[in-house]
């Protein structure tokens, strides 16, 4: 992963005022999840179909995109996980999830 993709602007990504920043945030967020949710749901059919190639290409895209939406996300917003580390640890600078709203 490319770390300079996390030298975000801490303060300017908590603006409060920023509504349009928000929105797009929670857009985004909402595609990772359908895409994690629909591949989740490939994975088991896949494993009582695994010949079905048809959907395996579908798995196989929606992997992509979903890999693809993930690393903008985190260009933009900041890590989703720890398992994508950036130059330092940013756990802290940004508000919790139950701070923000969002679940």
């Amino acid at each position: 992963m490319n770390n300079e993709s996390c030298d975000n602007n801490v303060e300017e990504r908590n603006c409060c005022c920023n509504n349009d920043y928000d929105n797009d945030r929670k857009e985004m967020l909402m595609k990772i999840k359908e895409y994690d949710f629909a591949l989740d749901e490939l994975n088991l059919y896949l494993d009582t179909h695994p010949d079905d190639a048809q959907a395996l290409c579908l798995h196989n895209n929606y992997a992509r995109t979903l890999r693809d939406l993930e690393t903008q996300y985190q260009k933009v917003y900041g890590p989703l996980t720890a398992n994508y580390p950036c130059n330092k640890w940013r756990w802290l600078e940004e508000p919790w999830p139950w701070e923000r709203g969002i679940m």
